[in-house]
């Protein structure tokens, strides 16, 4: 590769090395992304600095694995010193079944704009692919063109090791879209480095693709840190009955309704951050328990949302879910018994001692309600977990199945809803500015970025939180202990299906500053990296911004 690479301009070698990636598959969970992470291995080894050190180029396997995925490590040195930048970027991409009947294209650049400068059905990707100034192709913008700009950063400053006044860290990750297991692993190795070579991580430069948030908008957004995820799980548990006498049965289906009408998209249940782009909570997923078709009404049902926080305690968080769950449950009970009231006056029927009320439990107050009835809670979610694991491969459906469980071992078995959380979880950081580090960093990217502006005129903005989710969620946490054990408590076997090492994370407490490739589109088929930008502007800053971290504290 560095035959090829050592004739070109820093731009050019940030495409090359794009399109490289692009034709390779790295799907998500499939053997393509230990195959991407050799050929990453083989690219930086074959840069002369590495060729001669190539013990400073390494994999880590991730532990467990079925598919035998791996990261991929690189550590230059620079001068004498302990003070290190790490480079950060995910090597998987997701599928390409969007792409239709084009799909053989996928992988194909060239071929895509050729396609797309023909598509009269979208005016502005057309434009786009007659511009030249796009490069299309399943991963371009999140985020093979992102490890590409690394690549070539890695290659100047290998050959340059002396305008570095520290150490730079190159890690690419498996499995950001997914589990993102490859930046849990990653946090051994950062802290072995850390204790076997005493390196001082200053901060990590992700390169997360960022995207106009609105027509016209040119502004490239820079985050000092990264929204937190979470996912809510109610399992819920009603009153079955047969279809002709629906209404003295509890139709969990309908909790399900009503909770997913309170929370998902609904905009008040966002934190108001002022400057910060904040997305509203989602239902992923809504489903009874039915199989086939009778005419029982089903007996449960599971719903999750996609939940982002920024600032707001764990706890807070689950008690205000909890409150919603409440509400839900009496709206149903209220709703259920006005029909029943119309249904026997209608058709003239004596009262009826009827009860319609669900209670709504936390998953924590519930193994407690549990062992207060003698109930061996360890033993009985261990025989659910070890059960559910031989017939599902989703930790989430696993999780519901273990608090099925635990309901199921309660011989009242009440109409309940329970909430619990399920995979993953990503912790929300950002720089503290309070602290002399965080003040330092931040001196330094407004520098750096004000003489972007001024050679460029190209328009910043500093925003405190990436919107989406990223593996820069891993590399610190600084939620309380009352937050970790309110997580413990409610997250069904977090050791085995989501193992979490928060305690390196609070350890490590690496700042993240997301500088990151531009373009449209990213997870859909025409997804699109803008070139001028990326890897003309953007390698630059990434550069300039390392180096000033790193430099000698100015007189």
């Amino acid at each position: 590769m560095y035959a090829n690479l050592k004739t070109m301009n820093l731009s050019q070698q940030a495409e090359y090395l794009t399109k490289a990636l692009v034709q390779m598959e790295s799907y998500n969970h499939s053997d393509g992304e230990g195959h991407k992470a050799d050929y990453l291995k083989e690219v930086i080894c074959s840069y002369p600095s590495f060729k001669a050190n190539n013990h400073l180029v390494w994999t880590q396997a991730i532990p467990g694995d079925e598919l035998g995925r791996k990261n991929v490590f690189a550590l230059l040195k620079g001068k004498e010193t302990k003070k290190t930048i790490i480079y950060l970027a995910h090597l998987d991409t997701v599928g390409t079944e969007d792409f239709g009947p084009i799909q053989d294209m996928a992988h194909d650049p060239d071929k895509l704009k050729a396609f797309f400068e023909q598509y009269d059905s979208d005016p502005e990707l057309k434009e786009d692919a007659r511009s030249n100034e796009w490069l299309f192709g399943r991963g371009a913008l999140d985020m093979q063109s992102g490890i590409a700009v690394h690549l070539a950063n890695l290659l100047f400053f290998s050959e340059k090791p002396g305008e570095l006044d520290g150490n730079l860290l190159v890690m690419f990750n498996a499995d950001e879209e997914g589990e993102h297991k490859g930046s849990r692993a990653a946090l051994s190795e950062l802290l072995r480095l850390k204790e076997e070579m005493g390196l001082e991580y200053m901060a990590a430069i992700n390169n997360d693709f960022i995207s106009p948030l609105y027509d016209g908008d040119n502004t490239k957004y820079i985050y000092t840190g990264t929204a937190g995820k979470i996912l809510p799980c109610f399992s819920i548990f009603g009153r079955e009955t047969h279809a002709g006498e629906s209404l003295v049965g509890i139709d969990p289906t309908l909790i399900a309704a009503e909770l997913t009408a309170r929370i998902s998209q609904n905009f008040q249940l966002t934190e108001k951050l002022e400057g910060e782009l904040v997305l509203p909570p989602s239902c992923l997923y809504m489903r009874d328990d039915k199989k086939r078709y009778d005419v029982q009404t089903a007996v449960g049902c599971r719903v999750y949302f996609n939940y982002f926080f920024y600032e707001k305690p764990l706890k807070q968080l689950s008690k205000e879910l909890r409150m919603i769950a409440e509400d839900a449950a009496i709206a149903v009970e209220h709703r259920l018994k006005g029909a029943y009231k119309d249904f026997r006056t209608v058709n003239k029927l004596p009262e009826r001692q009827l009860d319609w009320g669900t209670e709504v439990t936390a998953l924590d107050d519930f193994l407690v309600y549990l062992e207060e009835k003698g109930i061996d809670t360890v033993s009985v979610m261990e025989e659910a977990k070890n059960k559910s694991s031989h017939i599902e491969t989703d930790a989430r459906m696993i999780a519901f199945d273990i608090v099925e469980a635990l309901h199921q071992s309660d011989p009242e078995k009440k109409p309940r809803v329970i909430l619990f959380y399920g995979t993953p979880f990503l912790p929300a950081n950002t720089i503290d500015v309070a602290a002399e580090r965080g003040k330092y960093l931040k001196k330094c990217l407004e520098e750096v970025l004000a003489e972007e502006t001024k050679n460029t005129g190209e328009t910043f903005k500093v925003r405190k939180y990436f919107p989406y989710l990223s593996d820069g969620s891993f590399l610190s946490f600084d939620g309380s202990d009352e937050d970790i054990q309110s997580l413990k408590k409610n997250f069904p076997a977090l050791k085995s299906l989501f193992p979490i090492p928060l305690k390196a994370m609070r350890d490590l407490n690496i700042p993240v500053i997301n500088l990151g490739v531009y373009g449209k589109a990213g997870h859909k088929w025409t997804e699109r990296v803008y070139k001028p930008y990326t890897f003309e502007i953007l390698p630059e800053v990434i550069r300039k911004l390392t180096k000033r971290i790193l430099e000698k504290p100015r007189n």
